[in-house]
């Protein structure tokens, strides 16, 4: 799909659920994307991107970034504690909080430059092993404590699992949300963020719809 078809059917989903589309914000997700692929999307004007790994970011968006100013760049992708710094210094917002030691990096590392990325709690809302992000029933006392610790967590994210229907996975982040006092809530991706934004997905991360199949 083109971006304009991707933007198109956002705005179609927000207007179905009674939501203005101006509060989706869509994470075109470049994540092993080659540049010539990168390139078009720019030059059409979307200015949100997703990175999985802080060093691809670094090497990718530190020479494009100059030439296409605004770009929001968004690390999506699990967040090692030592490369942090490296994170905060590049991103306008983080989506993978998922434990304590990283909390507690990210806020000595505010503490140091007076200024963080937005940050996004990461559920494990289907309890899934080999998955990072918090446990449902430990989620209200993570963001507890993240507060305890000046964090500024707008929202949580998801990624519901592949076998699975997304949309309880969905609710339930909302959910989540809500009785935290949170209004962010990062969720769907490329199969499914019309269902995520019927249920008040703040922010979705498309990625193959919008490049194609990662080679």
């Amino acid at each position: 799909m083109s971006l304009d078809q991707i933007s198109s059917s956002i705005d179609a989903a927000a207007r179905a659920a009674g939501r203005d589309p101006a509060d989706v914000t869509l994470v075109a997700v470049s994540k092993m994307q080659p540049e010539e692929r990168v390139l078009p999307i720019l030059e059409a004007g979307q200015k949100v991107f997703g990175e999985n790994r802080v060093q691809e970011a670094q090497g990718r968006w530190g020479a494009l970034a100059p030439r296409f100013p605004g770009i929001e760049l968004h690390i999506i992708g699990p967040l090692q504690t030592n490369k942090a710094r490296a994170a905060v210094e590049i991103a306008h917002a983080i989506h993978s909080l998922d434990r304590p030691r990283l909390a507690e990096t990210l806020a000595r590392l505010a503490q140091e430059r007076g200024t963080c990325p937005e940050l996004f709690v990461q559920i494990n809302t289907g309890e899934e092993p080999q998955k990072a992000g918090v446990l449902p029933g430990e989620a209200d006392g993570f963001v507890a404590r993240c507060r305890e610790l000046d964090l500024p967590v707008v929202g949580l994210m998801c990624i519901p699992p592949a076998q699975e229907t997304p949309e309880p996975h969905f609710d339930m982040l909302r959910e989540m949300a809500a009785r935290n006092g949170l209004a962010g809530l990062s969720m769907g991706m490329s199969s499914d963020f019309e269902a995520a934004i019927a249920r008040g997905a703040t922010h979705v991360r498309v990625g193959s719809a919008i490049f194609g199949a990662r080679d």
